[in-house]
This record gives C-alpha cells, structure tokens and sequence, in this order.
C-alpha cells in the first residue's frame, strides 16, 4: 500500500517525466490530458485482483513510473549490444508512459470500480471488479483511442510498441512477433524493450508483495564451529613453514616470515 505522500511524489515524477521527454505540443496535450483527470489517475489501481500486482490506490502510476525507469536501463543493455538505432528517447518513454493507458477506461468511465460483492472480495481478493458499462475494448485499443481521440499522435513505433506491450502473453499478438521472414519481423526492438520493461516492472511488484509471505521465515546460516586459537596459530605456522621451505627466492621468503 501506498501512503497519500507516496502517491503524491509518484505523480509529481510522473508529470516531470512528461515534461522531460515529450517535447512540443504532443506533451502539452499529453499533460494537458492526464491533468484533466488527475484524480483518477492519481488514485488509480493496476489491477483489480490482489494476487496480480499493485492492486491498490495509486498502483496505476506508481507501475508506469517504475515502467519508465526500468525501459531507460533496458535501453541502455540492449544498445551495450549492438543494437541498431531505430527510436527515439521520446518514443521509448511515450511508449512507457502509455502502454497501459486503456486500464483507465473512457473520459466519463472508470474500467475498475470497487468490488461490491462482498463474497468475491474475501474469497477472491478482488479489491476492484470491471466496468461493465465499458463496451470491450484490449487495454492497448483502448489506449491508443483516448490518445487519437485527445489529439495526441503517436508514431508507428510508439503504436506497435503501445499494442504489442503484453508479448506473447496475448495471443493476439503473435501475427507480430511469431515470424521468421525477416521482411515480416518487427523493424524496431522498441517493442521487446518496452514489452521487458513492463514485465521487469511487474515482476517486481509482485515480488515486493507476495514472495516474502511465499518464502517464509528466512533461515539462518548454520554457523561453523568456532576453533580455538592454538589450534588455529598452531595449522597455521605449520603450512606457513612448509611454504617458506619451498620458496626459491631467499629474499622473498625472508619478507614472508614477517607477514
């Protein structure tokens, strides 16, 4: 859980983000769009399920925070291997910031609201449940509609990347990325990037909330037997003779007897 400070300074990173790599008037939209629904997005969850990751208020933003973060380091490894130049800085973080903005439903409905079955909530830990009033739309469709539809362009890269976020963890996508034609394989890697960027960012979340509990009490390291110093100085000066004996050297076997 996230107290009302942290969910403050995630967005106050959030914001500056956008004001760091969205240059021209795409990020004043851009802004212009998240601030118009802060609340929401500010208090928004991930998911709506405890056992998925950061199904709490501000866990939305604090996930793409750690997204971006995490997209600028794998960045960084992939180009550290040769990677060849295919996007910008600008693409990356757009990308980033946007991969999961159709969790947040339409301007006038939220996609997760608040589990009122109360059965479903202590037996299924659904926190939230989905909206049904939201026609069906993937969470990547969604998104890229609220951003066409808000005047914000993003460009084939950031498209491919947005849509194809999830990998192969959604079968749609295997058109994509289960290729083996060069003509028909991605042109970018911003799509792997970013795909591994979110699942890093998940992963961790996840691990920060429930492997502690899975792994149980950490065990201590059995600890050796403590050996007495005669025993010790005794092995010791033995081997350390030996040693001295085998040395070549006069000179240098002369400085080891005094170490």
């Amino acid at each position: 859980m996230l107290t009302p400070e942290m969910i403050q300074d995630n967005w106050t990173k959030f914001l500056n983000n956008i004001d760091t790599y969205i240059s021209g008037e795409r990020g004043e939209k851009l802004k212009a769009f998240y601030l118009k629904h802060e609340e929401r997005f500010a208090m928004m969850p991930a998911s709506h399920k405890s056992q998925y990751h950061n199904c709490f208020p501000g866990g939305y933003i604090d996930h793409v925070n750690r997204v971006v973060d995490a997209a600028l380091k794998i960045d960084q490894v992939w180009r550290e291997f040769g990677m060849i130049d295919t996007y910008t800085t600008e693409e990356l973080i757009f990308s980033a910031i946007n991969h999961d903005l159709g969790k947040f439903g339409t301007e006038e409905q939220e996609a997760y609201i608040e589990q009122t079955d109360q059965w479903r909530r202590d037996k299924l830990n659904e926190t939230y449940m989905f909206n049904d009033r939201l026609e069906y739309m993937t969470v990547p469709d969604r998104g890229l509609h609220l951003l066409y539809s808000n005047g914000i362009t993003p460009t084939k890269n950031e498209m491919l990347a947005i849509k194809l976020h999830d990998g192969l963890y959604d079968e749609s996508n295997k058109p994509y990325l289960m290729t083996f034609n060069p003509e028909t394989k991605p042109r970018t890697s911003l799509i792997y990037v970013v795909h591994q960027a979110d699942l890093l960012a998940a992963r961790i979340e996840f691990e920060k909330e429930h492997l502690p509990r899975l792994l149980g009490p950490k065990q201590e390291t059995p600890k050796e037997p403590k050996k007495d110093n005669f025993s010790l100085n005794k092995n010791t000066s033995a081997t350390k003779q030996k040693a001295l004996k085998k040395m070549s050297n006069p000179a240098l076997a002369e400085l080891m007897k005094n170490i």
